[in-house]
């Protein structure tokens, strides 16, 4: 049962920064296309990477929520 409790809690952990890295992806996203016009191309090829970056994360962390919970099921 420890096993099983470790991965619960891993799973919660593991959703709460995604929840955060979505929240922020939303935001960044928002704010490139509300300041497209005044951001110089520097910030706005920043702000596409910053986009890409946290994307892939949490398409990644989506990838170790799923592994985990597949891991609880054969428990």
């Amino acid at each position: 049962m420890p096993e099983l409790d470790r991965l619960k809690e891993q799973i919660a952990y593991l959703k709460f920064w995604q929840g955060i890295m979505v929240v922020t992806d939303i935001s960044l996203v928002g704010w490139l296309i509300s300041n497209v016009r005044d951001a110089t191309i520097v910030i706005a090829v920043v702000a596409v990477l910053g986009i890409a970056l946290i994307t892939t994360g949490v398409l990644v962390l989506h990838r170790q929520i799923e592994r985990r919970i597949d891991q609880v099921g054969k428990l």
